[in-house]
């Protein structure tokens, strides 16, 4: 399916107990491969609650359906036969995929475009998408070519039919993940699982509480190359986080560091201050698109983006030879501002 290693792999580290309490409560847990990465489920069995294995079918049946519909390294996806066709076409296409179309140009509307569904050519060109041929620096001609290809409002819904006037090409690499986390999380609420804490390739989402009555931890990671360290540890009841970063999918030409993340507006990686950013959100969707928008955007003109739309961010900063933190108005209502662990 949709690579989470185009994203920053997984930098949200769970910090959840494994143990119940006794009794005819406890901690259950499954997990496997997904979206080029791996998803883990955790969640509170009870008297009544579904199997495990039923659980991890019907997880398992969700991922298949999404990765059939979205997945970009398989010719035979739904999206996959969509971005082959030329311009001018219209293909029905499931609501699945009309739904994220629609949330990505939500979130492109709102980010002056920032996050950009179609971005897919200038990430290929880059060498960080999936029919990319190698990292290295392209020339300004194959710039502006690709970005020819490259516009959110050159997609268009009509009924169940999604349409295109320009060859661009869809890509969902930056809310897949998220979407699958609320589809999970809501499939488990619906078969009666009210404890739980889903993640998928990074990106989670728990509510409730353990048997002992304490929350689902987890910890946002510190951005450093070669070892996982808990920047800020958070409970959660009700919300996804989800993160992206810079520090661990990137390369180096002629002494310059080339970021994963691309500006669809400047076509080029973008070079700022911001190391990874968290952002917290009961959708798991938004919360994915999100700190996507907040890494093109950067530090500054990110923080006051975040700001202005009430977003609950931790931003982790480059500052000369280590980082620092900041963290937005929601954010702190969420979880106090706190130590910076």
């Amino acid at each position: 399916m949709v690579s989470a290693l185009l994203k920053s792999a997984v930098v949200v580290a769970l910090a959840a107990a494994m143990a119940g309490c006794g009794g005819s409560e406890q901690v259950e847990s499954f997990g496997g491969p997904t979206m080029g990465s791996t998803y883990s489920v955790k969640y509170v069995q009870r008297r009544g609650t579904p199997a495990r294995e039923a659980l991890q079918r019907e997880t398992e049946a969700i991922l298949a359906d999404l990765d059939r519909q979205l997945s970009t390294y398989r010719a035979d996806s739904d999206i996959e036969r969509f971005n082959a066709l030329p311009a001018g076409s219209c293909v029905p296409m499931p609501a699945t995929v009309r739904e994220l179309v629609a949330a990505g140009e939500r979130l492109s509307v709102e980010s002056e475009g920032a996050l950009d569904l179609t971005v897919g050519p200038l990430l290929d060109l880059w060498g960080f998408g999936p029919h990319g041929h190698g990292e290295r620096v392209p020339d300004a001609e194959a710039i502006a070519e690709a970005r020819q290809r490259v516009g959110y409002r050159h997609l268009r819904i009509d009924g169940e039919q999604l349409c295109k006037d320009a060859p661009v090409q869809v890509d969902f690499n930056s809310i897949a993940a998220g979407h699958a986390v609320d589809r999970v999380a809501a499939r488990f609420e619906a078969l009666g699982v009210d404890s739980y804490l889903v993640e998928i390739t990074g990106e989670l989402k728990a509510k409730g509480h353990k048997p002992d009555g304490t929350p689902w931890r987890i910890a946002i990671e510190a951005p450093h190359d070669d070892e996982r360290v808990a920047q800020r540890i958070i409970a959660l009841d009700g919300y996804a986080v989800t993160t992206a970063g810079d520090y661990r999918n990137f390369f180096e030409q002629d002494g310059k560091r080339y970021s994963h993340t691309v500006d669809p507006q400047s076509g080029a990686p973008v070079a700022h201050r911001l190391a990874s950013v968290t952002v917290v959100d009961p959708s798991a969707l938004r919360a994915d698109g999100l700190d996507t928008v907040l890494m093109v955007l950067g530090d500054e003109r990110g923080l006051a983006f975040a700001e202005r739309q009430g977003i609950a961010a931790f931003l982790v900063i480059h500052e000369g030879q280590g980082f620092v933190t900041k963290s937005t108005t929601a954010f702190d209502r969420l979880f106090g501002a706190g130590e910076k662990q």
